[in-house]
């Protein structure tokens, strides 16, 4: 899955990867459906199938390779060696949560979040949100990714959203709530003052962020420079009625989450958001959630037990 251009109305003139973008782990989801055209965008992205099983088990794999930049704090992972791999990877996961009772936590969701906004935008972390936490198994509140795209004078701060939900409807319902209330004036304020005190100085994006998430400036300006992922996850009809990638599956694959797409557009356009804020939305239909999960948490606990 190569990474592509922004898809808004003024292109990127210059990649995040020449600002020192951190190395990504090699592709694994692949984008079936990308629609940069349309509003909200559409991304929609498969992990396949091995010998007619949907891949959970790689999934859970891969996102653990994308575990160190999206736990630890930047100045960390840029650290990140074969002399303290081991060392990084297991404070990682020790971040992430101690709890057996993993199957409703949402971690999981922003790190696929993460991956995927990384994977297909070569977005820069800006934060990692889930580092700051003040107890082993708290949850995190606010936006669930902090990401830059673009060029330190072009930057657009892209605030994420994830629901790691098996059932789409729920996902659709209230994902649309939480993008309304994220963006209301005091929510962003207090928002933004927490994500400035989490900034380490000498990234590239830390003076331009900083200047936008200041007090002092307009929420135009921000406005304008804000981008919103939302990721969606939900157990797939079509995944479970297909045993490998063929033309069927591809058309199958395509129809459903062009009929999720339209559900997740129309519930967003009764919030009202504000004009200049764009929203992309991230499909990935699971064929279930519960077996990833099982998969992700098990894979969690033996990195944690090193």
């Amino acid at each position: 899955m190569e990474a592509v251009p922004c898809a808004h109305e003024r292109a990127c003139p210059v990649r995040m990867s020449d600002y020192r973008s951190p190395p990504k782990p090699k592709p694994f989801l692949s984008v079936r459906v990308h629609s940069p055209t349309i509003s909200p965008v559409l991304v929609a992205a498969c992990a396949g199938y091995e010998l007619g099983k949907w891949r959970a088990e790689a999934l859970a794999a891969h996102l653990m390779e994308w575990l160190p930049e999206f736990a630890l704090a930047p100045s960390e992972w840029r650290q990140l060696q074969h002399a303290n791999a081991v060392q990084l990877i297991r404070q990682a996961a020790k971040v992430v949560y101690s709890s057996n009772k993993f199957q409703k936590r949402g971690e999981f969701g922003e790190l696929l979040l993460h991956a995927l906004v990384r994977q297909v935008y070569d977005s820069t972390p800006a934060i990692s949100k889930i580092y700051y936490k003040t107890a082993p198994n708290d949850t995190v509140k606010g936006f669930d990714a902090v990401h830059v795209v673009g060029a330190p004078d072009e930057l657009e701060l892209w605030l994420g959203e994830a629901k790691f939900y098996s059932n789409l409807a729920r996902a659709v319902r209230d994902a649309s709530a939480e993008v309304k209330a994220h963006l209301e004036r005091d929510y962003l304020r207090t928002e933004f003052l927490l994500i400035g005190g989490k900034l380490e100085k000498g990234t590239p994006h830390y003076e331009n962020l900083s200047k936008l998430l200041d007090d002092n400036a307009s929420l135009d300006e921000v406005f304008a420079r804000v981008c919103i992922p939302v990721l969606l996850t939900y157990d797939s009809d079509c995944l479970g009625h297909h045993n490998k990638v063929d033309a069927n599956f591809k058309n199958a694959f395509e129809a459903e989450v062009r009929a999720h797409y339209v559900s997740f557009r129309a519930s967003l356009a009764t919030k009202k958001l504000p004009s200049d804020v764009r929203v992309h939305l991230f499909l990935l239909p699971l064929s279930r959630k519960a077996d990833l999960i099982t998969q992700l948490h098990q894979r969690l606990k033996a990195w944690q037990q090193i």
